[in-house]
């Protein structure tokens, strides 16, 4: 499956990445990667219970 990530950074430096596909995938991080890989790892979990 193939999902578009929306990214934000917070005025204290965190990001938030989102799936809007999904509804509640999203995941902060320090940084963008992280974020990106906490999405991905949730939204992993949750299509598999699909």
């Amino acid at each position: 499956m193939n999902f578009t990530i929306e990214f934000e950074r917070e005025d204290d430096g965190r990001w938030i990445a989102e799936i809007a596909e999904l509804p509640g995938v999203m995941t902060y991080g320090a940084t963008k990667a992280e974020a990106e890989a906490g999405v991905e790892a949730l939204a992993l979990r949750v299509s598999r219970q699909r």
